[in-house]
């Protein structure tokens, strides 16, 4: 699903994480739109840990910053002058970059070709400019770590392509665990994952708490052996756990 050196595919929802660090993470906003730069700003200043240390208007702007300041996480518009930010990600963090730096692709248009070459560019994430505070701030501690995100908009349709490249119902034997390792709940999560579920909606549908959730994702995370949100919904999707739709 990636290629080798890659980080795999992670899904940023809530998973827990220790926020706590030495050194700020230090990030950089590239956005034509003034409301859309002080508006990252805001969210993200307001967070323990989280520095903003520059802000580009546009594409050559922020790869000229960018080299300069070195920053942790760039956030990146997709539609920008001068250079869009598919062509900025290829530039900052593609192959043959000799020092790649951590960039996320945000943007409005919930295009699979933008995330396809965002992601082909060098890319560590796709946000969408609606996924809400929360996930930003998530996804730019998760990409400073070098993992890779989707966000959720886009992640069913990801793994809907993924399931049609590999067939439906692969065989549990090939993806790991059978799912008698989970219980009864820990597979209603984990269907809800794989169907693109954020947290809270998993927590409305199964009339649970949030921190609930949490833990339920906690463990099959443990008992699964896998790292994170999409590898979850993978197991889900290819141990036959999913009908199509």
């Amino acid at each position: 699903m990636h290629a080798p050196g890659r980080p795999s595919l992670l899904l940023v929802e809530e998973m827990p994480q220790n926020h706590r660090s030495a050194s700020p993470v230090r990030v950089l906003i590239a956005d034509d739109q003034d409301m859309v730069r002080t508006g990252f700003r805001l969210i993200l200043s307001a967070q323990p840990g989280i520095e903003v240390i520059g802000e580009a208007a546009d594409g050559a702007e922020c790869v000229e910053l960018a080299r300069r300041l070195r920053p942790d996480v760039c956030l990146v518009d997709v539609r920008m002058p001068k250079l869009n930010g598919l062509e900025v990600t290829r530039l900052l963090a593609g192959p043959g970059v000799a020092e790649p730096l951590h960039v996320v692709v945000v943007t409005t248009f919930d295009q699979d070709d933008y995330l396809d070459e965002a992601l082909r560019g060098g890319a560590v994430g796709f946000l969408l400019k609606d996924a809400g505070p929360g996930l930003l701030v998530e996804a730019v501690r998760a990409a400073a770590k070098g993992d890779a995100l989707v966000s959720p908009a886009v992640t069913l349709r990801l793994l809907e392509r993924m399931a049609d490249q590999h067939g439906p119902h692969c065989g549990a034997a090939a993806v790991g665990p059978a799912p008698e390792v989970l219980s009864e709940r820990e597979l209603d999560v984990a269907r809800r994952v794989a169907r693109g579920r954020t947290n809270q909606e998993i927590a409305d549908e199964l009339f649970i708490s949030l921190a609930t959730v949490k833990t339920h994702l906690a463990n099959i995370q443990t008992k699964l052996a896998v790292r994170n949100r999409v590898e979850i919904a993978a197991w889900a999707w290819e141990s036959g756990q999913v009908g199509r739709r």
